[in-house]
């Protein structure tokens, strides 16, 4: 399991952005497909974007198009997701989440998150 570190959350009025980054302790990231999963307060972990080693495919939850763009930085080690136009349902933990299968998944199941999640929060 590769051990991930999420960061910048926050909390942000409705119509804001957010940039989230997403680190590893080790050399690894590009070694995987990767993802940024949420959790929502009462609700099931949902997946909201994925993108490929090389960066070139991506996949994005119909709740999160045109709105929210992932990508990556190999040489950084790190993968970051670009929210723009928040919404309040947009409020959730966000977790990095990695997969070492061939293909981008476009499911929770498809990835393994490894870090404790950034908070965001839009308010209204």
């Amino acid at each position: 399991q590769v051990q991930l570190v999420e960061s910048g959350g926050g909390l942000v009025q409705a119509g804001g952005s957010l940039r989230l980054s997403c680190t590893a302790s080790k050399d690894t990231l590009r070694l995987y497909n990767m993802a940024w999963l949420r959790q929502g307060p009462g609700k099931e972990r949902e997946f909201v974007a994925g993108i490929s080693r090389g960066g070139y495919t991506k996949k994005y939850a119909d709740s999160v198009k045109a709105r929210f763009a992932i990508s990556r930085d190999n040489v950084k080690n790190a993968v970051y997701l670009q929210m723009n136009n928040l919404r309040p349902e947009d409020t959730a933990v966000y977790y990095c989440a990695s997969s070492s299968a061939d293909e981008v998944g476009s499911k929770v199941w498809d990835y393994i998150s490894g870090g404790q999640g950034t908070s965001v929060t839009v308010s209204s």
